[in-house]
């Protein structure tokens, strides 16, 4: 049983999903969400707050600017894309605080959140389930 609770606990220790991630930032927590896709699909649609490193671009320069006393929630489109595991491990060997986000914008969308861009969707008063 401990090696079930450690194996939970290190999976919430690295992810989050769409519900923890707007109760932080309702709550104001030290995060920001990190948008790994390339630019066209953030600036079409992205999370509020959302700031843009394609992970193929994620190196000491792209990254100079960050507040390394944050912690970086990477998301990509969803469960058919790996972009956010491959910008939250690119952030995490620059030295950042990282945490993924399960199911990337698509699950942020199917929870009723908000997005911003030129396709957004406008928040749909329900809450996630969970």
């Amino acid at each position: 049983m401990e090696k079930q609770i450690e194996y939970y606990q290190h999976k919430l220790d690295f992810e989050m999903d769409a519900s923890d991630l707007f109760n932080a930032l309702e709550n104001g927590e030290n995060i920001v969400p990190l948008d790994t896709r390339q630019p066209l699909g953030f600036e079409k649609e992205h999370i509020p707050g959302a700031i843009n490193i394609p992970h193929r671009t994620m190196d000491e320069n792209s990254t100079k600017l960050l507040d390394r006393s944050k912690t970086y929630i990477c998301y990509c489109d969803g469960i058919g894309c790996n972009a956010s595991t491959k910008g939250a491990l690119n952030m995490t060997k620059l030295g950042f605080k990282v945490k993924e986000l399960i199911g990337g914008i698509e699950w942020w969308k199917f929870d009723g959140y908000a997005t911003e861009g030129t396709d957004n969707s406008f928040e749909i008063p329900i809450k996630c389930s969970c």
